[in-house]
């Protein structure tokens, strides 16, 4: 390969980067297609609310233990190999989900769904995150990111769309597909695959490194949080509460995500430029600011069809700051660890999620929409204020793997 073409792949990493976005994409697309189907799901399984809320909450858990253990096996055999595993992983959980005859079998397979989707971010985000310069590592982190609009956006396609005419089944069945792209990639693409060495990696690596990894992770479930407890409830919340048809909560619904996905390019322009935490918190209060009506006077927007508009759409802007995590995680930890550290911190954040759904299914019962809709609310303001905490890594070289000296 010559100095140049090496210069531009430096540059921008284009087939790592499509493996890991489309990667990314379809994880999240599984992760969050059940939002949009648990209606029938629970129908078709008896289930009662409270066991909806749970149900919701499986895969957020068990992305935590995906995250862990499939980011510290990145580190050791190659994340190549393990980006491939993960899709995979989460590709086998949807096929359980949707052939399961009963509701146990049904949570076993979102359990799956959970550890894969765990995997996969880390893992995808950092190997992007090293390939990028470090001026553009925002940027890059927020394009791949990026993927989780889209993901969601073709999940409201299913769950309003096919799910009516296919069955929820079908859909999450053929959501399984998407496990040929691993395949497809592992044997068509040349990835980098580099393993960390164990005796390369000590117990001090990871200890001295936890006060960081804690403070991340408040951010993270602070943040994730806000999302969760939003998006999840959201299409329900636009039937049932809003009383908006079919149609019409697609139409919000996708606009939500495509003021995310403008949110989140926008995202690593500025992160690039001003720096990660004033990013963070700017974004953050942008969402705190959208939720606010959606909550309290929400009757007022649905007469004012203009305002619904902008408030979704700035909804979705605002939570383009998710699109920050993965330049960000990958700058608070050395290469030789960091698999495994952005896979802990993040994943772990999102597991916390687990409590989410029934927290926000406590808030609806006493105060209905507006008390569901203030957890988020919450979540966000404490989002903008706790990024501070954080050290403003913009601009850092990624340190390359240390070797010891020949000879040694």
């Amino acid at each position: 390969m010559t100095a140049a073409a090496t210069g531009d792949e430096r540059r921008f990493p284009l087939k790592l980067f499509l493996f890991a976005f489309f990667g990314w994409t379809f994880d999240f697309y599984d992760l969050v297609l059940l939002g949009f189907v648990k209606d029938k799901v629970g129908a078709s399984l008896h289930l009662t609310e409270t066991a909806e809320a749970w149900m919701l909450g499986v895969a957020l858990g068990t992305s935590g233990i995906g995250g862990i253990v499939c980011g510290a096996l990145a580190d050791r055999v190659g994340k190549r190999t393990m980006l491939s595993s993960t899709i995979v992983l989460y590709s086998l959980g949807s096929l359980v989900a949707g052939l399961a005859p009963n509701v146990w079998v049904f949570l076993i397979g979102r359990g799956i769904v959970g550890l894969g989707v765990g995997g996969e971010w880390a893992i995808g985000h950092a190997m992007v995150a090293e390939a990028m310069r470090s001026e553009m590592r925002g940027r890059g982190s927020a394009l791949l990111q990026s993927g989780e609009p889209v993901g969601v956006a073709l999940a409201a396609v299913a769950g309003y769309l096919l799910v009516p005419r296919l069955g929820w089944r079908a859909v999450m069945v053929g959501s399984a597909a998407t496990g040929i792209l691993a395949l497809f990639a592992r044997k068509s693409m040349h990835l980098p695959d580099e393993a960390t060495p164990a005796e390369h990696v000590t117990r001090a690596d990871v200890v001295t490194r936890l006060p960081r990894l804690l403070v991340a992770w408040v951010l993270g479930v602070l943040k994730l949080g806000t999302y969760w407890t939003c998006y999840t409830w959201l299409p329900s919340f636009l039937v049932k509460e809003m009383h908006q048809s079919t149609g019409k909560s697609l139409a919000w619904v996708a606009s939500a995500q495509a003021g995310q996905l403008v949110g989140m390019l926008t995202f690593g322009q500025i992160a690039d430029r001003i720096g990660r935490r004033p990013a963070f918190s700017m974004f953050s209060v942008i969402t705190a600011l959208a939720i606010a009506p959606l909550a309290y006077r929400w009757e007022y927007l649905s007469d004012h069809a203009p305002l619904f508009w902008l408030v979704m759409v700035s909804l979705g802007f605002g939570s383009g700051c998710t699109a920050g995590f993965g330049a960000l995680l990958a700058e608070l930890y050395p290469t030789e660890v960091r698999g495994l550290l952005m896979g802990t911190t993040y994943n772990l954040a999102r597991a916390a999620q687990l409590l989410a759904p029934v927290a926000v299914q406590a808030a609806v019962a006493r105060a209905r929409l507006a008390g569901g809709l203030s957890i988020p609310l919450v979540l966000a303001l404490a989002t903008a204020s706790w990024v501070w905490v954080l050290p403003e890594t913009r601009g850092i070289e990624l340190p390359r793997l240390a070797r010891p000296p020949e000879g040694r």
